[in-house]
């Protein structure tokens, strides 16, 4: 069967769009396709600096035949319609449609057409220009003349060719003609942009990949990722160092590269009395190069390494020299900084301590904003320290401690380290404040109390600093939730998605059971009076209406995490649906609890009986009102042993699970539900719930009811699947 082989290439595509654009690109095509008949077997995308590439195994030379219906009037119909059915689907006489019964309206004519399909390589060469031209790339660009006309082409980069081969190993395969705003598509295309400028032909994938790297070009990402990994460790090797390993730049580094060579440089060993995160941080950061250390001391080394594009002619020497000459600058900065900041702050020399009490009085006395309608940084450290010192006893962390962290945590924001290195920030945080005497716990916090930042960073462990990361992402939260900036569909340009999972993520790690609910609404209140509000949104519980809606907010992304740690979603929706939700670590214990329960053979029992009570009380209160057998089982009307047994199966029942919920003990509230199985399987076998005489219909349905009441005390299994 054939194969495609499709290159995309272009000038140098940012690293950080890499990634997802090849995936898109594979998505895109395969789904297209697939929609089209042209089922295949086998699919992967590569990407470079320079270009996409896609190849797709095993597809059809041709799309499938397919027949297509058209509905027409019915038999007896005017002649005029006839006649109006036969032209519209190209029949000449009634004997060439069908027949078909219609059990309400009679008998149909059917006219059954045959589109044969089409060639696929016809299907490619339409298929693709509206795949380039609707390419969902995060920014794109216009470029060249017609970038002014309506409608212009938008790339990454300006685009340079298109490769588009079709055929199998045992044939010549055939070029896919098509255009995309005068790009041609054709059979060439060009390799590395110094070493293998000229352009050269491809048919096959293998050829390709082969002429590739010949022309200085490793297709596959993770190739070149392992040869710059292999190449590092074994120069830091034989200087007697070890690698200072970074996945993140690793990954950056690789898709900057076509052909990765890997160099040493160096820089004045002086440097290293600068803190060893900033050497390492301002390296990173620009010159995208990796740092090695001292296995035996763990001390950075003033050695780091570089990976080039290119096998210079004088062994790399003159880009060696170009980056040294970059990282010693860099460094002359920081090291200047660093000094800096360790002076009296001129005009706060009266206050008390250094560094960052001076640092922090002169964050409140420029009264930097930190949004408009939400005040000051001063006022948000106000706001911070507050907050900490409340979750603190709910963490078991020390307030004063915690209190105190929150107030240095923003005060290295107006350091010069910070100042001209962002990315420190936080760090130079910890260093101040252990030069300036903090305690251990405080200074550890100021430094983690941004993490976690994304879904594979480090999740503080310290009660201090969980206490004040809390209380730094909740503020965050609560005070755009006052302001009415939440995130709308694809946008949310005050990272809050990011701050809830890493909310997220120290409950769960840190399993913390905090009522979330509760402390957003006090924290709200709080935020209100600051900004000079007099009206609180107070619901009939005392909790701010507002704080419902981010628990809502919350749950949205606590079922994207535990969905990606394998947690069935319908599980998820039926714990919720249970209430008391706003403990996010209970919620996650009862889903463990439940996914534990329904996997025994008494879980699957229930769950069933449970589905059928709940789908006869959703029926019968279609006719007779919501809610309208939630009332109390009257024992003179249970006339059957097997009505008895159920009601007092499930009085024995809620009088155990209630206190193991209480308790948080959800195994075994779930382990007392069990027990009701047996009964319930009696009733439905024995008892008819519909009965004729109405007050038993009702006793009996309330009985189903009560059934239902003591499952939601755990979860509402009608929202299981199963």
């Amino acid at each position: 069967m054939p194969d495609l082989l499709l290159e995309i290439l272009s000038e140098e595509i940012p690293a950080r769009m890499q990634r997802k654009a090849a995936d898109d690109l594979k998505s895109l095509v395969t789904n297209a396709l697939v929609d089209l008949g042209c089922v295949y077997e086998g699919a992967q995308a590569f990407v470079t600096p320079r270009r996409l590439c896609l190849h797709l195994v095993g597809l059809p030379a041709r799309q499938p035949d397919r027949f297509e219906e058209k509905k027409g009037p019915r038999v007896g119909a005017p002649q005029q319609a006839i006649d109006g059915f036969l032209k519209g689907a190209g029949l000449t006489d009634l004997s060439q449609a069908k027949i078909e019964t219609d059990p309400k309206k009679g008998d149909f004519y059917i006219a059954v057409s045959h589109v044969p399909g089409r060639a696929t390589q016809d299907v490619i060469a339409e298929l693709i220009p509206s795949i380039v031209r609707a390419f969902p790339w995060p920014k794109s660009m216009r470029w060249g003349k017609a970038s002014d006309k309506p409608g212009a082409l938008r790339w990454v980069r300006p685009l340079q060719s298109i490769l588009c081969c079709f055929g199998s190993d045992t044939e010549t395969p055939e070029i896919i003609k098509f255009d995309v705003d005068g790009i041609s598509s054709g059979g060439e295309t060009r390799g590395h942009r110094f070493h293998e400028p000229a352009s050269f032909h491809v048919r096959r994938f293998d050829d390709y990949v082969a002429a590739l790297k010949k022309a200085h070009v490793i297709l596959d990402s993770e190739q070149r990722k392992a040869t710059i990994l292999h190449e590092a460790r074994n120069q830091a090797f034989a200087r007697g160092l070890e690698l200072v390993e970074d996945e993140g730049l690793l990954e950056e580094v690789a898709g900057l590269v076509e052909w990765p060579v890997v160099l040493m440089g160096s820089f004045d060993p002086r440097f290293l009395e600068i803190p060893a995160e900033v050497v390492r941080a301002t390296i990173r950061a620009n010159q995208k190069c990796f740092v090695m250390r001292d296995p035996k001391t763990s001390a950075l080394s003033h050695h780091f390494l570089l990976v080039a594009n290119i096998e210079a002619t004088d062994g790399g020497q003159q880009i060696i020299a170009g980056n040294e000459r970059v990282v010693r600058a860099r460094l002359s900065d920081a090291r200047h900084f660093w000094e800096l900041d360790q002076r009296p702050l001129p005009g706060f020399e009266a206050t008390k301590g250094t560094l960052l009490d001076q640092r922090l009085a002169k964050l409140r006395a420029l009264n930097i904003v930190f949004h408009e309608k939400l005040g000051t940084q001063g006022a948000r450290i106000e706001r911070l320290m507050t907050l900490a010192q409340e979750l603190a006893p709910l963490i078991g962390a020390d307030a004063a401690k915690a209190r105190r962290a929150a107030e240095l945590a923003k005060a290295d924001l107006v350091t010069e380290m910070v100042g001209e290195f962002p990315e420190v920030q936080g760090l130079m945080g910890r260093r101040y404040a252990e030069l300036q005497g903090e305690d251990a716990s405080v200074a550890q916090a100021i430094e983690d109390h941004y993490k976690p930042q994304g879904p594979s960073d480090h999740v503080p462990s310290d009660k201090v600093a969980v206490a004040v990361a809390l209380a730094d992402k909740l503020d965050t939260l609560a005070g755009f939730w006052a302001i009415e900036e939440k995130p709308t569909g694809s946008k949310d340009p005050y990272a809050l998605r990011r701050a809830a999972l890493g909310v997220i993520r120290l409950v769960l790690d840190n399993k913390l059971g905090i009522s979330l609910g509760v402390e957003l609404s006090r924290h709200l209140v709080l935020i209100d009076k600051m900004r000079g509000g007099t009206h609180f949104n107070l619901t009939k519980d005392g909790i701010d209406a507002r704080a419902l809606d981010l628990m809502g907010f919350f749950h949205d992304r606590l079922k994207v995490y535990l969905r990606e740690s394998g947690s069935r979603h319908d599980l998820i929706d039926a714990v919720l649906a249970s209430g008391q939700t706003d403990d996010l670590l209970l919620i996650v214990r009862r889903v463990e609890a439940l996914s534990a329960f329904l996997a025994s053979e008494d879980g699957a029992n229930l769950l069933a009986g449970t589905k059928r009570a709940a789908n006869i009380l959703r029926a019968e209160e279609k006719k007779d009102g919501d809610a309208a057998f939630d009332k109390p089982v009257d024992p003179a009307l249970l006339r059957q042993d097997e009505e008895k047994a159920l009601a007092q199966a499930l009085e024995a029942a809620v009088h155990a699970v209630e206190p193991a919920v209480a308790a948080h003990d959800f195994a075994k509230a779930l382990a007392a539900l069990a027990k009701v199985r047996p009964a319930v399987d009696a009733f439905f076998e024995q008892v008819t719930v519909n009965a004729d005489e109405p007050a038993l219909r009702g006793n009996r349905l309330a009985l189903l009811a009560s059934l239902r009441s003591a499952t939601r005390l755990v979860a509402d299994f009608a929202l299981i699947v199963g």
